[in-house]
């Protein structure tokens, strides 16, 4: 834990000028300028009674798992009883002999039409046992996560991953859903949904993704070189959204990361801090259900604030990470939902973060009880230090109920 007493993060003015001279404008940067606030209460149902046992626990889980369906992602279907796996490609050899590449086709039906998921992934060679997990859910372009690794980019380190006895997989979100607004004609919506039958709670482009990390998930059982007891999710950006609602949907993660996820991801919208409701459903009105554009320029209203989004994950691990220039995703408001959210990991058993707990100085990540935090130095991005230190909170986390 840290010391209250120590120093803390805060935004330099020269991010804050920066971010200020940015595209939009009328976008609040400055601490100071946080309206106060009152997030709604986590530990109470919504007739207001209070939530003291595990079993009220999990009756409000599901409370507010569909709330977030019903208001902000989306409702997801069940997978296609069709789908299927094929095996495109095995290489023991990848990585100069430290890992067994392979490339595997999530079929998500078997209609012509029917998307595939295009999953790669590398397998430590030297394991004995089988390996746990990242899945990375890519959201940039595919050469960040070449299979042929003649591209290596910082965003998928594959090779340090291999290096450090973890399977690094990943796909390109849009072998799911594209990342464009075309009234859900194309894609696994489509597919599954003839657009007219669309309801104001039907699933949104980042309910899609995540519900591809599932299928990928699904695949994971099935591999025996996979210890699918032991896996990540994880995403950047609109990447981390997704990661954060398929951690919360899907219990089978061990591990959910939030790299750089901001707003309707890991972000309190009630800060009125950074990008607004406004600003991403106007831009990106297919990430979400149509009920979510009631709250536009009405944050308070929400029945729900994004604590209540990262609680859904306990008792399970859960890592969020910002970054020092990226004030659009408001840091700050990242690390308040991770701390807001820790009662569930008490009442759950785990001592999770402590009450008043300080944000970490740059560069130094919190680990508490099955919750971690860092802010790094630099943009909005996903870089090796952040990948680094999620796999230094999954090796104490993985191997936690193990004996020495």
């Amino acid at each position: 834990m840290s010391d209250p007493s120590q120093a803390t993060w805060t935004a330099t003015q020269e991010a804050i000028a920066k971010a200020e001279s940015g595209h939009w404008k009328n976008i609040n940067y400055v601490e100071e300028r946080v309206p106060p606030y009152t997030l709604p209460e986590l530990m109470r149902f919504q007739d207001g009674t209070p939530v003291k046992t595990p079993e009220q626990w999990t009756r409000r889980r599901q409370e507010i798992l569909e709330l977030f369906q019903d208001q902000l992602y989306g409702f997801s279907p069940e997978p296609p009883k069709d789908m299927h796996f094929e095996t495109v490609d095995i290489d023991a050899s990848a990585m100069d002999g430290n890992a067994t590449r392979k490339l595997i086709d999530i079929h998500l039906g078997k209609s012509p039409g029917a998307p595939v998921i295009h999953l790669v992934i590398f397998i430590p060679n030297k394991r004995t046992k089988p390996a746990p997990a990242f899945l990375l859910i890519c959201n940039r372009d595919k050469n960040n996560i070449d299979p042929t690794r003649a591209v290596k980019s910082d965003f998928w380190p594959a090779e340090q991953l291999v290096n450090r006895d973890y399977a690094a997989a990943a796909f390109f979100n849009g072998d799911v859903a594209p990342d464009k607004y075309d009234g859900f004609t194309t894609g696994i919506h489509a597919y599954l949904q003839k657009p007219e039958e669309r309801k104001p709670n039907s699933w949104g482009t980042i309910a899609a993704w995540a519900w591809g990390a599932s299928r990928v998930m699904d695949y994971f059982e099935t591999d025996p070189d996979i210890d699918d007891k032991k896996c990540a999710v994880t995403g950047h950006s609109r990447g981390g959204k997704t990661a954060l609602w398929c951690g919360a949907l899907d219990q089978r993660w061990a591990l959910t990361i939030s790299n750089c996820s901001g707003c309707s991801g890991a972000a309190l919208a009630r800060r009125h801090f950074g990008e607004s409701l406004s600003v991403i459903q106007n831009a990106f009105k297919h990430w979400f259900c149509q009920n979510y554009r009631a709250y536009i320029d009405k944050e308070e209203d929400l029945p729900f604030d994004q604590h209540w989004l990262v609680a859904l994950v306990a008792p399970r691990a859960v890592y969020i990470s910002s970054a020092d220039e990226d004030l659009w995703a408001d840091p700050r408001g990242e690390w308040l939902a991770l701390l807001n959210a820790a009662p569930a990991w008490k009442l759950l058993g785990r001592n999770g973060l402590d009450e008043g707990t300080a944000m970490p100085p740059l560069n130094k990540p919190l680990k508490g009880d099955g919750m971690a935090y860092h802010i790094r130095t630099g943009e909005h991005n996903y870089k090796v230090f952040d990948w680094m230190a999620h796999a230094d909170f999954a090796d104490a986390e993985f191997n936690r109920n193990q004996d020495a």
